[in-house]
């Protein structure tokens, strides 16, 4: 299929692999598998080390994304865990400040235990990167757009200093997903993707998914994704299928109606700053005060508030709280992620009911300063 559009692709993933003809793979639970003799395999043994229904989804996805080999894990933090297994004591990382929580504790926790050493770069100055580049260092690890301050980078420009120094370049492309971004075609050597967020699509699925486009650590990843069991399961692999088929549609409606949202947004008393890079489904803004953002919460109707992006349904989230509570407040607030942002996934509802949603919040805000003085 490598002739065909993304959209085709996403849509044809597991037609045509059962021999009796099901054009919706099936969902094969069995743990084991027959042996006609010593030595004799039909290519699948054990479930940890191999199950059909996740290797269609992990050849869709190395296709799909352009590159040599894809890995599906039991979430998004275990696909980092998995493409950290690289690495060993006293190397050093380079990452992006503004990173997920999740990202940055699991980042701690590998400082403390494994004793990977990491420096946080802003993601503005191209010079300040190379400057912090080490003979230990090994690896750039980038969020575009950031977490939740949606900067972006240029990858094919990180691409160009990373291979002149002999380093992997690992992008996390969870928000942009491939249909708006490939990582691998700029220049990437590993994507990483939280694939419960946009891929999966339906908030019902944890999955991570890792695709290697370099061959020195392709078969180090196969090795240590059998041997560390973090894999994903028949049935959620199966799911994730289902989700990637209608990515591509999800995806131009989550971005026709964050595009909406962010210019709609810009207008509002209430609101100091909107971070929209232009396309994808996030957008954070920032309220004008802090008392505000609890009082606004309580007053949406249609807009979920909960910890997660990237589902059907539009969730908001308070990253000071949520996402990135492990992340030291002074820290947060030096490098711009305030306690007066917040994080809006945009779903696939209408957009105008989504407008009316926030603007019943807003006036329910400006009644109550009203009442207050």
């Amino acid at each position: 299929m490598s002739n065909y559009q993304t959209e085709t692709k996403l849509t044809q993933i597991g037609n045509g692999f059962d021999q009796l003809g099901a054009v919706n793979i099936p969902i094969y639970l069995s743990t084991a598998y027959r042996h006609q003799g010593i030595g004799i395999s039909k290519g699948y043994d054990y479930i940890r080390t191999g199950n059909p229904t996740r290797s269609v989804l992990e050849k869709a996805i190395a296709e799909i994304e352009g590159g040599q080999e894809g890995f599906a894990c039991s979430s998004g933090m275990s696909a980092i865990q998995l493409v950290f297994s690289l690495f060993s004591s006293g190397d050093h990382i380079i990452a992006s400040r503004d990173l997920y929580g999740g990202t940055y504790r699991l980042f701690e926790i590998l400082a403390k235990q494994v004793h990977l050493s990491f420096t946080y770069w802003d993601g503005e100055s191209v010079e300040e990167l190379a400057a912090d580049i080490r003979p230990e260092t090994k690896a750039l690890f980038i969020e575009t757009p950031t977490n939740p301050l949606m900067h972006e980078v240029d990858i094919s420009e990180l691409s160009y200093i990373t291979k002149k120094n002999h380093l992997l370049l690992i992008v996390d492309n969870t928000f942009y997903t491939p249909v708006l971004q490939k990582p691998i075609a700029e220049g990437a050597d590993l994507v990483v993707y939280s694939a419960t967020k946009y891929l999966a699509g339906h908030n019902d699925v944890l999955a991570g998914l890792v695709v290697s486009n370099s061959e020195k650590v392709t078969e180090r990843l196969r090795v240590y994704h059998n041997s560390c069991g973090a894999v994903l399961d028949p049935f959620d692999s199966w799911l994730l299928i289902r989700g990637l088929k209608t990515l591509a549609l999800r995806m131009r409606q989550h971005q026709e109606n964050a595009g909406r949202l962010a210019a709609w947004l810009g207008k509002q008393l209430f609101v100091t700053k909107v971070l929209y890079p232009g396309k994808g489904g996030m957008v954070s803004f920032e309220l004008t005060k802090k008392a505000y953002i609890e009082p606004f919460l309580k007053a949406l109707h249609l807009i979920t508030f909960a910890e997660s992006l990237g589902g059907v349904e539009s969730l908001i989230t308070y990253p000071a709280t949520q996402t990135h509570a492990d992340i030291p407040e002074a820290l947060r607030l030096k490098y711009g992620l305030s306690d007066r942002l917040l994080r809006l996934s945009a779903g696939i509802e209408h957009p105008d009911d989504l407008i009316a949603d926030l603007d019943q919040a807003f006036r329910s805000l400006q009644k109550g300063a009203a009442v207050h003085g």
